[in-house]
C-alpha cells in the first residue's frame, strides 16, 4: 500500500498512516457487513482511482476471485466512487451489478480524516445466498452501518488504538451489542457460551455487562470499578477477564455514528485453553532454567572438588591432569550458565568462547596472548556444549605444547560463518606462532588424551571436520569445519 499511496496519489504520510490504521481495522467492517472491501484513492492529477488495499470477509461468500490492488480505474466509470469522494457521504443508489454471473450489491463509504476525504471504501455485498436474515445477521449488519457512518463521519478506527488483529477477538469469536448505558441487547451464541464458561447461569440480554462482568470475575477491590466501566464499552479498550471458570478476551468499541454514544460492540473470545497452554510453556521454561541453573551448580562444585584434590597432590603429572579437568568441567559449566539465562535452547556462542579462551589463558598468566575474531553467532545447545569442550582442548594444547616455559606468544581464535551448497558452516581456526608439530607427526592418529576428544567431539557428535596443520609462517593451525543451523 505505501508504493501504491506513494507512486500514484498526493497524500502525505500521516494521510498513510490513518490509511494503515484503518486497514488494521477494517476486517470487523467486512465481517459484520458479509461484504468484501476495496479501498479506492484518487490519484494525483484527479483523473483516476487506485485500489490500494482489499479484504474479503469471513463470514460469508467473496464478491471478487481476483486480486484487486493495484487496479487503476477512470473517474466516471464508477458513479458511487464520485458521488461519496464529492459529497462526503454515504451512496447506496443504484442497482446491483453483475458480476461473473453473480448479483452484487455495492456502496461507497469516504473515509475522512480531519475533514478531508482521503478515499472511498467500496463494499461488495454477493446477494446469490441472500435470505431472509436472523436476529445475529440483523444485529451483525446494523452494527456495519453504524461503524460505516463513523468512518465517513473520520470518528474511526481510533487513533492511538492500534490493534493486533491476529490476537484480538473476532466477530465470530462472540459478539455482545451493548444500548447507551451498557445493558445487553443482543448476544451471540459464543458470546453467550464465553460467559457462561465464566460461572454465568442465566441470559445476557437485559442485564448490564458491567456489572455481570465485575461479579463473575474474582473481587479485587477497588479494579472492580474499573472492569465495569470496561465492560460496558465506554471507552475503546482491550482486556481479559478471568475467573475460576476460564479466561476470556473482550475488546470494547463505543459505537458513535453521529458522533453521540449510542451503544458499544463488545467481541470477546474464550482464551481459557489458549492461557492454559501458555502458563505451561512458562512453567516448563522455568523448569528448564533451573535444571541448566542447578547443573552449572553442581558443575563448579565438582570443578571445586577437583582443583582441591589437585592441590593435594605430590604428582606433577597427576595435578596437571586434574587440572585439565578442571578446565573441561569448567567449559561445560559455563555453557549451562548461558542457557540458564536464555528462554530457547540456543545461546550466542561468542560470550562463551570469550570466557573460555580467557579460563584457559590462566595456564600462562601475561605470556601467552590469546584474542578472538570473527564471530561464532547462534548455536543450538546440542552444538554449543562439545564444542565449547573442542575449544578448550585445543586451546589447552597449545598452551602448554607450543611454547616453552621462557617464551611468549599468541594464539588467535577465528571464526567465519557463512552459507554453503550444503547449508550453514563454522569454520574455525585456531593458530599459534609457536613452535610448530614435532617432525612425522600424525593429529589423526597420534595426540594425547585432548586431541582425542576433539577428534571424537567434532567428527562424532558435531558432524564436522578437524584438521592440525603448520601455519603458513610459524607454529601450528588447527582447522574446524562444522555444519550449524541457521541463526534465524
Amino acid at each position: 500500500m505505501n508504493d501504491l499511496v506513494r507512486q500514484h496519489t498526493a497524500l502525505g504520510d500521516t494521510d498513510l498512516e490513518w490509511l494503515h490504521l484503518l486497514v488494521s481495522e477494517w476486517q470487523l467492517l467486512s465481517d459484520l457487513s458479509f461484504a468484501d472491501l476495496v479501498l479506492w484513492v484518487p490519484t494525483r492529477d484527479g483523473t483516476r482511482y487506485v485500489s490500494v488495499a482489499q479484504m474479503r470477509p469471513n463470514t460469508g461468500p467473496t464478491s471478487y476471485q481476483d486480486d484487486m490492488v493495484g487496479h487503476l480505474v477512470p473517474r466516471g466509470r464508477r458513479p458511487l466512487l464520485d458521488a461519496a469522494l464529492d459529497e462526503g457521504r454515504i451512496v447506496r443508489e443504484g442497482d446491483p451489478e453483475w458480476r461473473e454471473e453473480v448479483p452484487v450489491r455495492v456502496e461507497s463509504i469516504p473515509v475522512r480524516r480531519e475533514g478531508r476525504v482521503l478515499g472511498v471504501i467500496a463494499r461488495n455485498t454477493n446477494l446469490l445466498t441472500v435470505r431472509t436474515p436472523s436476529r445475529l445477521e440483523l444485529t451483525y449488519l446494523q452494527s456495519a452501518s453504524d461503524l460505516a457512518q463513523m468512518i465517513a463521519a473520520g470518528s474511526f478506527p481510533f487513533p492511538g488504538q492500534q490493534v493486533d488483529m491476529d490476537a484480538s477477538p473476532r466477530v465470530g469469536d462472540g459478539l455482545i451489542r451493548l444500548d447507551a448505558d451498557g445493558v445487553v441487547q443482543y448476544a451471540s451464541p459464543n458470546g453467550l457460551s464465553a460467559y457462561h464458561r465464566l460461572g454465568l447461569a442465566s441470559d445476557l440480554v437485559g442485564q448490564h455487562l458491567g456489572g455481570i462482568t465485575a461479579e463473575l470475575a474474582p473481587s479485587r477491590g477497588p479494579v472492580d470499578e474499573a472492569l465495569v466501566k470496561l465492560a460496558s464499552g465506554y471507552a475503546p479498550r482491550e482486556f481479559e477477564v478471568e475467573c475460576a471458570g476460564g479466561v476470556i478476551q473482550l475488546r470494547a468499541i463505543p459505537l458513535k455514528p453521529k458522533g453521540v454514544r449510542i451503544g458499544s460492540l463488545v467481541l470477546l473470545r474464550d482464551v481459557t485453553e489458549l492461557r492454559r497452554r501458555e502458563r505451561e510453556l512458562i512453567t516448563k521454561d522455568a523448569t528448564i532454567r533451573e535444571i541448566h541453573h542447578r547443573v552449572k551448580n553442581n558443575l563448579q562444585t565438582v570443578a571445586a572438588l577437583l582443583r582441591l584434590q589437585a592441590r593435594r597432590m605430590d604428582s606433577v603429572r597427576g595435578r596437571e591432569a586434574l587440572n585439565e579437568a578442571v578446565r573441561r568441567v569448567g567449559s561445560i559449566a559455563i555453557v549451562h550458565e548461558t542457557l540458564s539465562q536464555n528462554l530457547d535452547e540456543r545461546v550466542e556462542f561468542d560470550e562463551i568462547a570469550d570466557r573460555v579462551i580467557a579460563m584457559v589463558a590462566e595456564i600462562s598468566p601475561g605470556k601467552v596472548t590469546c584474542r578472538r575474531t570473527g564471530r561464532f553467532g547462534i548455536l543450538d545447545a546440542e552444538v554449543a556444549t562439545p564444542l565449547a569442550m573442542v575449544l578448550t582442548e585445543i586451546l589447552q594444547n597449545a598452551l602448554e605444547h607450543a611454547f616453552t616455559l621462557a617464551e611468549s606468544g599468541t594464539v588467535e581464535v577465528s571464526a567465519v560463518r557463512g552459507g554453503s551448497s550444503v547449508g550453514t558452516r563454522l569454520l574455525i581456526t585456531v593458530q599459534d606462532d609457536g613452535c610448530g608439530l614435532p617432525e612425522g607427526f600424525d593429529p589423526q592418529r597420534a595426540g594425547n588424551l585432548g586431541l582425542q576428544i576433539v577428534r571424537t567431539l567434532v567428527e562424532g557428535e558435531l558432524g564436522g571436520t578437524f584438521g592440525m596443520v603448520p601455519a603458513p609462517e610459524r607454529g601450528t593451525q588447527v582447522v574446524l569445519d562444522i555444519p550449524v543451523r541457521s541463526e534465524k
